[in-house]
C-alpha cells in the first residue's frame, strides 16, 4: 500500500535526505536534520505523489490520506505535549510547500494554523495575551489571502487606518487590546467579502491550507518560475505540516535566515540577518530593518543595533555550531531558516544556498581545498551558464535603474553610450573617441563595422539567435534584441518608447543579461577573473573529452578565444572580413562584373587582404586547428540598400546607377536563406572559391615560416546537399593547393570538409563522407531547415510555443534533441560508416549552450565551437558531461 505521509521529530524521522523526489527538498532536509539530532520542531510531510494524484483525480485526495494525516498529527501532539484543536493546550502548526527543486517564494505558506476564538484564549493564558492576538491576526491575514482569496491589502488598510486613528507608528506599538480589536475587524472583513464567517474548525483550516499549497503548484508565478528554471510540472510539490515555534514571544525570541558562507562573494563566514520578537515573514517583508548575525558584520555595516552574537549569545553559539554541522554533512554552503523561542534555537530549514557565479567558484574551490569535496565534485558544483556573469561588465547592483524598455537578453554584459542609428555613424563617432550604442530596427551583415565600433547593440526586432544576437555574442558585446516597444524613426533620428523620445546622441545603457534598456549612463562593474576561475577550469580540462574551439574571424576574437582556453578555431566566417570599409568596394566590383574576367580583376584586389587576415589568424593560433568557411551569404547582402549608398557606389566604381540597381534586382530573392548562397556561389563562380583557397594556402605557408609551427588549415564548404556539389568545390580547392605548392615549393597539409546544415546532407552523410574529411554541424541553419522556421522571424511565436508547452525550450537557444539532434546522430553514424576517423564538430550557437554541449558529448563529437566569450562555459559543460557519463 502506498505511504502518503512521513513523520519527523525528536531525533528521528521516517524519511532522509536522499528522498527529495518523494518528500521534496524541504521535507527531505527536515527529516535529515531530525536524524542528525538537531532541534527541529516535529511534523510530517505529505508526499509529492499526493500532488500528482490531486491533479490526476479532479483535485481530490487518496482515501487513506485523511487517516494518515490524523495519525501524524496525533504523533506531533505527543512529542509537543499538545493537541490539535484542544481549547486548553492547543497545537498550532505551519503548512508549507516543498518541491524537490527550490522555488523560493513561488508557492504558498500558512503560519499559526489552529488558532480560533477559543484556542487564542488558551495561548493567551499559557504564553502572553499580546502575543496570542498578534499571532491570531497574522493567521487570519495569511489564511484569508492564501486559502480564502481575500487579498492581503484589505487587512493592511484596516491596520494602517487603526494605527493612524490611535497614534501608533510601528506594529510593535500596539497592545494586546489593540490586536484583539483588530482581530474583530479582520473577521468582519472576511465575512463581508465571502458572505460567511472565518473558519473556526482547526481541521477545516488544515485541509484548506493543504489544498491551497497543492493548488499553488499551478499558480502563475510558480508556472513561470518552472519554465525559467526548466522544472517539470510532473514533479509536483510536497506539503510540510510542522508544529509552530514562535519568534514573537518577546525579547528572548527571534527569527532569521542565514547562509553558512557569503552567497555574493563566497567568503567563509556566516552571512544573514535576524529580527527580535518577530515571525519569519517579518524578515522578508521589509516592514522592519533586520539586524546582523555577527559582530563583524554589524561593525562592517556600522549598525547601532545589536548583533545576534551579542543579543542572544547562547542561541548564537548553538546556531554557529549547527551551521558547521550542516555544511560538513551536506558538503556544501547551506541556506538556513531558524527561530529562537524564549532562548531555545529551532531549525526550520536547510538547503543548498543559491549563489552568484563568483561565489560558486570560490566556494567550490575552497570546499575542495578543505577536503569536503573532490576536484571532480567541485567541477560539478558550478553552473556553466552562470560563468557569463564573470566574463562581461555588469551594472553596479547599487546603481539606480530607470528602465525605459525591455527586450530579449541576447548577449550578456552591460554597456552605456550615445544613441546612433547607423553603422557608419557608430564607426565615425568611435573614431572621435565617443562610446555609442547602435540602435537599429534589426541588423544585417552590412552593419558589421558599426557593431564592432559600438559598445553594445539594441534592436526592435529579432530573437535570441537573430543576426544581431549571434554577431554580438561572437564579439563579446552586450545586445538587447526584440525590444518591441521601441519606435525607431531613422529619418528624424529619434527613438520613442512609452511616450518618451530620445534623440541621436542621448545616453542610454543596455543590460544584455536582463534585456533591460535604461535611460542615461549607469555605473558599471568590470569583470574580475579570480584565481578560483583558473583553478576550476584546470580541473575541468582534466576530465573533459570534447575539445572546445571558438567561432572567430578577427584577430581580436582569436586572441580573446585563446585567452579563454580555446583549442583552435572551429568557424571563421570569411564574409565578415568582406564588410570592412576598405574591402566592400572590391566585393561590390566583383558582384557587378559582367564576366569572369571582371570578377577575377576584383578578386585580385581582395586576395592580399584575405591572405593577410588568414596569416594573422594562423599566427595567433600557432599550430592549433583553424576551420575557414568559404563565402556563405547571398551576394545581394553586399550591395547597397539605399539610394544614397547606391549613388555613392556607382560613382566610386565609375558605373551607371541603373547598373547597380539592376544587379540588386537580379540578385534579390524572396527567401535568400534558401537561395543563391553557400556552395551554390562557389559552383556558379568557382573563381571566388579559388581566390579564397589561394589566400588560405598562401597564408599557411607564410604563417608556418613565421611561427615555426605546422599549419593544417581546414577548408569548409557551406550548405551542401549532395556529394556532387561537394566534389565540384573540393576539386577547385585541391587544384588551387597544387598550384600554390608548385609556386612556393612548400608541401601543404590540409583537410577539406563541409558544414552539415541541411537535412538532406545529414541523411546522405555516408555518401558525402566519402569525399569530405570532416563535418561541422551548422545547427543554426539545420534548426531553421528542420523546423521550417526563420530564426530572424521566430521571436513572434516561439515565446508562446514555449509557454504553451509545445516546445520545452527555444530550439535556437538549446538544441532540439528529438528532431535536429536526431539529424545530427544520423549524420554522425552514417558519416563514420564511410570514414571511421572523420573529424566531427558543431559550430552553431548551440556550441556554447551547456545542455547542447552535453548532447554533443553523448553523440561522440570531437569538438564544439562557440563564440569566444562562451568558451569557458563550453569547457565546464563538457567536463560535467564527461563526469555525468
Amino acid at each position: 500500500m502506498t505511504k502518503w505521509v512521513y513523520t519527523f521529530g525528536d531525533g528521528k524521522a521516517e524519511g532522509k535526505a536522499d528522498m527529495k523526489n518523494l518528500l521534496g527538498g524541504k521535507g527531505a532536509n527536515l527529516a535529515e536534520m531530525s536524524n542528525l539530532g538537531l532541534p527541529v520542531p516535529p511534523g510530517f510531510t505529505i508526499t509529492t505523489e499526493v500532488c500528482t494524484y490531486y491533479y490526476a483525480h479532479g483535485q481530490t485526495y487518496p482515501a487513506e490520506l485523511k487517516g494518515e494525516v490524523e495519525a501524524a498529527l496525533a504523533q506531533v501532539g505527543q512529542l509537543t505535549g499538545k493537541a490539535f484543536g484542544d481549547a486548553a493546550n492547543p497545537l498550532l502548526v505551519s503548512v508549507r510547500s516543498g518541491a524537490r527543486a527550490s522555488m523560493p517564494g513561488m508557492m504558498d505558506t500558512v503560519l499559526n494554523l489552529g488558532l480560533n476564538d477559543a484556542t487564542v484564549d488558551a495561548v493567551a493564558r499559557l504564553a502572553d495575551r499580546r502575543f496570542a492576538y498578534d499571532s491570531y491576526r497574522r493567521f487570519i491575514t495569511m489564511y484569508s489571502d492564501v486559502v480564502l482569496g481575500v487579498d492581503h491589502h484589505h487587512f493592511e488598510e484596516i491596520l494602517e487606518h487603526y494605527k493612524l486613528q490611535h497614534g501608533h507608528t510601528l506594529d510593535t506599538d500596539l497592545s494586546a487590546d489593540d490586536w484583539a480589536a483588530l482581530v474583530v475587524k479582520y473577521k468582519a472583513k472576511v465575512e463581508s467579502q465571502l458572505g460567511k464567517p472565518f473558519p473556526q474548525d482547526p481541521h477545516e483550516q488544515l485541509w484548506g491550507a493543504i489544498g491551497a499549497v497543492f493548488s499553488s503548484w499551478m499558480n502563475a508565478r510558480a508556472i513561470t518560475y518552472r519554465r525559467l528554471h526548466s522544472i517539470p510540472e510532473s514533479w509536483g510539490t510536497a506539503v510540510n505540516v510542522q508544529s509552530m515555534v514562535f519568534g514573537n514571544m518577546g525579547e528572548t525570541s527571534a527569527t532569521g535566515v542565514a547562509f553558512t558562507r557569503n552567497p555574493s562573494t563566497g567568503e567563509n563566514a556566516l552571512y544573514g540577518e535576524f529580527l527580535v520578537n518577530a515571525q519569519g515573514e517579518d524578515v522578508v517583508a521589509g516592514i522592519r530593518t533586520p539586524q546582523d548575525l555577527t559582530e563583524k558584520a554589524r561593525k562592517a555595516a556600522s549598525s547601532d543595533k545589536p548583533s545576534m552574537e551579542v543579543a542572544l549569545p547562547d542561541a548564537f553559539k548553538e546556531f554557529e555550531r549547527i551551521s558547521h554541522v550542516l555544511e560538513n554533512h551536506y558538503r556544501d554552503m547551506q541556506d538556513l531558516e531558524f527561530t529562537v523561542e524564549k532562548g531555545k534555537l529551532w531549525m526550520l530549514q536547510t538547503r543548498s544556498g543559491k549563489r552568484t557565479a563568483k561565489a560558486a567558484l570560490r566556494i567550490a574551490v575552497e570546499l575542495a581545498a578543505e577536503g569536503l569535496i573532490t576536484e571532480q565534485e567541485a567541477v560539478g558544483r558550478v553552473d556553466p551558464a552562470a560563468l557569463d556573469q564573470l566574463l562581461h561588465p555588469a551594472i553596479d547592483p547599487k546603481a539606480e535603474r530607470k528602465v525605459i524598455a525591455t527586450g530579449l537578453p541576447a548577449s550578456p554584459g552591460a554597456a552605456a553610450g550615445a544613441i546612433v542609428f547607423s553603422a557608419d555613424e557608430a564607426e565615425a563617432w568611435k573614431e572621435q573617441g565617443r562610446k555609442v550604442i547602435l540602435v537599429r530596427v534589426e541588423t544585417s551583415p552590412e552593419d558589421i563595422h558599426g557593431m564592432h565600433a559600438a559598445q553594445g547593440i539594441l534592436t526592435a526586432r529579432g530573437g535570441m539567435t537573430s543576426h544581431a544576437a549571434v554577431v554580438a555574442r561572437g564579439m563579446g558585446k552586450p545586445c538587447v534584441s526584440g525590444a518591441g516597444a521601441l519606435r525607431i524613426d531613422n529619418a528624424a533620428q529619434t527613438l520613442t518608447v512609452n511616450g518618451q523620445t530620445f534623440k541621436k546622441g542621448d545616453l542610454i545603457t543596455i543590460d544584455g543579461g536582463t534585456g533591460q534598456v535604461l535611460a542615461g549612463e549607469v555605473a558599471m562593474l568590470q569583470p574580475e577573473l579570480s584565481g578560483e576561475f583558473a583553478t576550476l577550469m584546470g580541473w575541468a580540462d582534466k576530465v573533459r573529452k570534447l575539445k572546445v574551439r571558438a567561432n572567430a574571424e578577427t584577430p581580436a576574437d582569436a586572441r580573446m578565444a585563446r585567452s579563454f582556453g580555446a583549442e583552435g578555431i572551429g568557424l571563421s566566417r570569411t564574409e565578415h572580413m568582406f564588410f570592412d570599409a576598405g574591402r566592400i568596394l572590391a566585393v561590390r566590383e566583383m558582384i557587378l562584373a559582367d564576366d569572369e574576367a571582371g570578377r577575377r580583376s576584383a578578386l585580385a584586389k581582395l586576395l592580399p587582404m584575405q591572405r593577410d587576415d588568414f596569416v594573422e589568424l594562423f599566427e595567433i593560433m600557432k599550430g592549433l586547428p583553424v576551420t575557414i568557411r568559404l563565402l556563405d551569404p547571398p551576394l545581394h547582402e553586399f550591395l547597397p540598400h539605399t539610394a544614397e549608398e547606391t549613388a555613392e557606389v556607382a560613382k566610386s566604381l565609375g558605373v551607371d546607377i541603373e547598373r547597380v540597381e539592376r544587379r540588386y534586382k537580379e540578385l534579390h530573392e524572396v527567401n535568400p536563406m534558401l537561395g543563391f548562397r553557400g556552395c551554390r556561389i562557389a559552383i556558379a563562380f568557382p573563381e571566388i572559391a579559388e581566390m579564397q583557397a589561394r589566400a588560405i594556402f598562401e597564408a599557411a605557408v607564410i604563417a608556418a615560416k613565421s611561427t615555426g609551427e605546422a599549419v593544417v588549415p581546414e577548408v569548409m564548404v557551406p550548405l551542401i546537399a549532395t556529394k556532387a556539389e561537394f566534389d565540384i568545390v573540393d576539386k577547385v580547392i585541391r587544384d588551387t593547393a597544387k598550384a600554390v605548392e608548385q609556386e612556393t615549393g612548400a608541401t601543404l597539409t590540409f583537410q577539406v570538409g563541409t558544414m552539415i546544415e541541411l537535412p538532406r546532407a545529414a541523411l546522405r552523410a555516408e555518401e558525402i563522407a566519402k569525399g569530405a574529411e570532416f563535418f561541422s554541424f551548422g545547427t543554426n541553419d539545420l534548426t531553421q531547415t528542420c523546423f521550417g522556421v526563420s530564426r530572424d522571424d521566430a521571436g513572434t511565436f516561439l515565446g508562446p510555443y514555449v509557454q504553451k508547452g509545445i516546445l520545452e525550450v527555444d530550439p535556437f537557444v538549446s538544441i532540439d534533441v528529438d528532431g535536429v539532434g536526431e539529424l545530427v546522430k544520423i549524420g554522425v553514424e552514417r558519416g563514420r560508416k564511410s570514414r571511421p576517423d572523420i573529424k566531427l564538430g558543431i559550430c552553431g550557437e548551440h556550441g556554447g549552450d551547456p545542455a547542447s554541449v552535453a548532447f554533443c558529448h553523448e553523440v561522440g563529437l570531437n569538438y564544439v565551437s562557440c563564440s569566444p566569450f562562451r568558451v569557458p562555459i563550453a569547457r565546464l559543460a563538457a567536463a560535467q558531461a564527461a563526469l555525468k557519463k
